[in-house]
């Protein structure tokens, strides 16, 4: 179980470098990018040890990376080019 929160945490602060490296435009301040990432990871590592049981490390840490990476996705912002702007403005 150790292992499986360890590998989880620094799976998800993986994705959450990667993400903040490739989408700096896009995201909010580094610090929550990588914090949402390890929390989402935990958070996904744990729902799929609940669910599934001990079915293996592999599963967990996938459901892992599913979920820490839906957390990611909530804090994308709208790129710019696609910003509609109002007529009055």
């Amino acid at each position: 179980m150790l292992l499986e929160a360890l590998g989880s945490a620094v799976l998800g602060l993986a994705l959450a470098w990667i993400a903040a490296q490739r989408l700096p435009h896009r995201l909010p301040a580094r610090a929550l990018v990588l914090s949402t990432g390890v929390a989402g990871a935990l958070f996904g590592a744990f729902v799929t040890h609940s669910a599934l049981g001990a079915v293996g490390l592999l599963v967990i840490l996938l459901g892992a990376l599913v979920v820490a990476a839906a957390s990611l996705s909530l804090l994308l912002r709208p790129a710019e080019r696609f910003r509609r702007r109002s007529a009055t403005a």
